[in-house]
């Protein structure tokens, strides 16, 4: 089942240290099996607040996002971001072939049932 690595960015800001991060982010993926799904769009706010920019990365499994993550070369980029933009970064999985919310719906009622 794929996972994905989501980060919800705040006020980024465009230097020499985020230029060479973002040179330097494909080459980390790669290794993982993963890859760039949605990289700071234009979006269209239909409830709540949105603030800042996101970027959604696909990988094969959990355990290949975690590992990307947790990589030497990842980390050793890491900061050239953190330093310069804050924001909030999570890792989770997709959900199966033919997923349907009603028997998760189903499921959830008869939980709470008991």
């Amino acid at each position: 089942m794929p996972a994905y690595a989501l980060a919800h960015l705040h006020d980024p800001q465009v230097n020499e240290d985020i230029l060479i991060y973002l040179e330097r982010i494909q080459a980390t993926l790669e290794p993982f099996g993963g890859r760039f799904v949605v990289h700071g769009p234009a979006v269209t706010v239909l409830e709540g607040e949105w603030p800042g920019s996101l970027v959604i990365l696909e990988f094969p499994d959990r355990e290949q996002a975690q590992g990307w993550y947790e990589s030497r070369a990842y980390q050793e980029i890491l900061p050239l971001r953190t330093r310069h933009i804050g924001g909030s970064a999570i890792i989770f999985d997709g959900v199966p072939p033919g997923f349907q919310p009603g028997q998760k719906a189903a499921a959830l009622r008869a939980q709470a049932a008991g």
